[in-house]
């Protein structure tokens, strides 16, 4: 059993292994059991998974005791980490599919020789007292069968039955024990039958068992392919690291690294745990966490994340974050969490099978009573074909795996992009947003100013002195434009000096003295409030400003000396992701706190044309607000601290993050690399993974809907068929196999960047 802390409520939530779930009837049933246990938050289940994670403060025994009052099995494992967790899960699966198949072989060994016997025109009635012996002793190893390879089937309908319920093992055991009764009944009482009703359906029974066994084998083998996603994210983690100790490096298991430890990693090995760059310097490949193909360069005091490859050089860092408090933990605990969760068209699926099968029961009888009543002779044998081949073919197996194994995929292939989805209702509803509104500084761009022009105007200074005399300045400013002409100087390896009398005046700039020469440095209005002489420069200002650069005006000596302007660049592909954004129909707008000069000129170079500036975050939310109320699904993209009321209120919240900033647990859905790209993949995965849930819900609704009428007998007034159980039993299994092989058509999907 795994145990984490939700990091929002405190709670421990814990996931269980289930035996015996076998459809969408039983995950509503362990659910809801599980709910009504004092102190459980929450339960959902993964019935791909067969898993169950339920959060609160509740002891695992008894969990596991209410889920076997249910029905039900469930197993624990007392190892924490996901590794042991998955590798539990895998040996569970494994087993099962063992079982499974010596179950289909057992059932089968009779099943088939005797649905040969049946094909090739042999007798399956009973006249002559050879034949009643013949078939009693096959009657008597068509029980073994069923006690062998079909008991889950009886122990899982007596348990809904005890607990008031119905599911798949109701219908499969009332179906096929109502094949072998009758059988069985022709044996011992020929004479109360018919003479043409003195048909026996042991072939029924047998194959119908070893066929839905073998559809549940091949489901197992194929599901447990939705999971690669998990199995990649954990197989990123290191397994040892090699940390500095009394001055000598050894090499220790990776649970016994602690915060602050000094970590060497060399060319070609994984990054063990997340931490900050202490010495050296080299390029890290971080394309498994955030589908970013380029290796990022890396140098004292940049962080690294765990699970990312060191390509080149040799790098010391300090440890801030291990074990289960590391990036690459946070993204397997969430994607783990948001495969187990339900999207709303999936609950919508859950309610509709706990009518189904009681439904499907009725239906049965209502046929069999038809036949009875109405039917040509043999009139009873018809209607017990008739109401096995409804109870069989109606199972709903398919519909209970069409939801879980298309979320699964779809929530793995958006990690595999550097997508996080946080939960199934973000999923689903992000392929619906009609609206993407996008905040400017870090998301549309960098979100790191740089100084991008310089001009002179007083021709006895050289550029180097120009800018040593600003970054001198702003040295004692804590503004990020300053930022950035501070941080020019020194990449320049320019010394600053220290300059007196400084003063910031508010919305003007800044004024000081350096070397007895008065220093002005700020915008227009500090400039002419000083009676600056701005001469032909002001159009030059002005221009660098519809360019999205904010100009800044350094008089020295009450003379104007230079213009700097500051930029904070676009990202390379914010374009190219915007443009895609607007080829889906979906209406981009910006929301900034940014001046409208500088916000029209990004809005302009990017292509949105719906721009609102100056906005403070409080009104972000309102604004967001206001969208939402004239019908738009409303997506807001932000940095996840600023623009948390925005975030919080939009249908659905993007985060632009990297894999060790808190973003992670912040928003709905976290782009782990800062390209608007990410929006558009998220968007079209989707909107992939609705419509193969839709596909699937389609294939299983419409099966089990239009298969039952056929399966009452319809066909038999026209043409004179009846639909054969067996063929039910093959056709149902292969339904749910099919609903398999769709979810995981999802591996292939790949989101195309334009």
């Amino acid at each position: 059993m795994s145990k984490i802390r939700d990091i929002h409520t405190g709670n421990t939530s814990q996931e269980l292994i289930i035996e015996g779930a076998s459809c969408a009837s039983c995950v509503g049933k362990i659910e809801t059991a599980l709910k009504n246990i004092e102190g459980v938050e929450n339960a959902e289940m993964n019935f791909a998974l067969s898993t169950v994670l339920v959060t609160g403060q509740v002891e695992a025994d008894r969990l596991i005791k209410t889920i076997e009052a249910a029905g039900y099995q469930a197993k624990s494992t007392n190892q924490s980490s996901d590794e042991q967790l998955l590798i539990a899960r895998e040996t569970v699966d494994q087993e099962y599919y063992s079982r499974l198949i010596k179950q289909v072989w057992i059932a089968l060994g009779l099943g088939v020789p005797l649905m040969i016997y049946s094909l090739v025109g042999g007798p399956m009635t009973v006249d002559t007292t050879l034949e009643r012996g013949i078939w009693l002793v096959i009657g008597l190893l068509c029980a073994a069968i069923m006690y062998f390879a079909g008991k889950h089937f009886y122990i899982g309908a007596w348990h809904s039955f005890v607990n008031h319920s119905a599911n798949m093992d109701t219908l499969i055991a009332l179906g096929t024990g109502t094949a072998w009764l009758y059988s069985m009944l022709v044996v011992f009482f020929p004479m109360l039958f018919p003479e043409m009703a003195r048909h026996v359906y042991f072939e029924a029974t047998a194959m119908i068992i070893g066929l839905i066994n073998l559809g549940l084998a091949l489901e197992a083998k194929a599901r447990g392919r939705t999971s690669d996603a998990i199995k990649r994210l954990i197989g990123l983690q290191a397994k040892t690291a090699r940390v500095v100790r009394d001055k000598q490096e050894v090499d220790i298991p990776i649970k016994q690294v602690q915060l602050n430890d000094i970590v060497r990693v060399r060319p070609g090995e994984k990054i063990p745990v997340d931490g900050v760059v202490t010495q050296g310097q080299s390029s890290i490949d971080e394309s498994m966490l955030t589908g970013e193909p380029m290796p990022v360069a890396k140098t004292v005091a940049d962080k690294v994340a765990a699970g990312t490859l060191n390509k080149s050089g040799s790098i010391l860092f300090k440890a801030t974050r291990v074990g289960k408090d590391t990036a690459l933990a946070q993204i397997i605990k969430m994607v783990k969490r948001a495969q187990n969760s339900k999207p709303p068209i999936g609950r919508l699926a859950d309610v509709i099978s706990a009518y189904f099968v009681p439904a499907i029961m009725i239906t049965a009888v209502v046929s069999a009573l038809v036949w009875l009543n109405f039917g040509p002779d043999p009139a009873l044998a018809f209607a017990v074909v008739s109401a096995t081949t409804v109870l069989i073919i109606a199972c709903p197996c398919a519909l209970g795996l069409a939801t879980p194994m298309s979320v699964m995929v779809g929530v793995g292939k958006a990690a595999e992009a550097g997508v996080l989805i946080r939960n199934g209702e973000a999923l689903q509803t992000a392929s619906k947003i009609t609206v993407m509104i996008l905040d400017k500084t870090g998301t549309i761009t960098q979100g790191a100013p740089q100084v991008t022009d310089l001009l002179i105007a007083d021709k006895a200074y050289t550029e180097h002195y120009i800018l040593t005399v600003a970054a001198s300045l702003e040295s004692n400013s804590e503004h990020p434009l300053g930022a950035a002409i501070v941080e020019s100087a020194v990449e320049r390896g320019l010394e600053l000096a220290r300059v007196s009398d400084f003063q910031a005046i508010a919305g003007q700039g800044v004024t000081a003295k350096l070397n007895q020469h008065q220093l002005l440095f700020g915008n227009q209005k500090l400039m002419l409030e000083n009676s600056i002489d701005l001469n032909d420069y002001l159009d030059k200002a002005q221009q660098l400003a519809s360019e999205a650069k904010t100009p800044m005006y350094l008089a020295i000596d009450n003379k104007l000396a230079a213009i700097i302007s500051v930029s904070d660049p676009l990202k390379v592909d914010s374009v190219s992701a915007i443009k895609r954004l607007q080829a889906n129909g979906i209406r981009v707008v910006m929301l900034t706190g940014d001046n409208r000069a500088t916000a029209n000129a990004v809005a302009k170079q990017v292509g949105i044309k719906e721009v609102y500036a100056e906005v403070l975050p409080e009104e972000k939310s309102r604004k967001v607000a206001e969208l939402q109320a004239q019908g738009e699904i409303v997506g807001m993209t932000g940095d996840g601290i600023n623009d948390a009321p925005a975030l919080a209120l939009a249908n659905v919240g993007f985060a632009i993050g990297t894999g060790t900033d808190v973003a992670i647990e912040s928003a709905d859905i976290t782009l782990m690399r800062g390209s608007l790209h990410g929006l558009a993949d998220a968007i079209a995965i989707s909107k992939a993974t609705l419509r193969n849930i839709k596909q699937n819900l389609f294939g299983a609704f419409v099966y089990n809907i239009a298969g039952v009428p056929f399966a009452a007998g319809l066909l038999y007034p026209f043409f004179g068929i009846l639909l054969n159980p067996v063929i039910a039993g093959a056709a149902m299994a292969l339904s749910s196999l099919t609903v398999v092989s769709n979810a995981n058509r999802l591996r292939l999907f790949k989101p195309q960047e334009h």
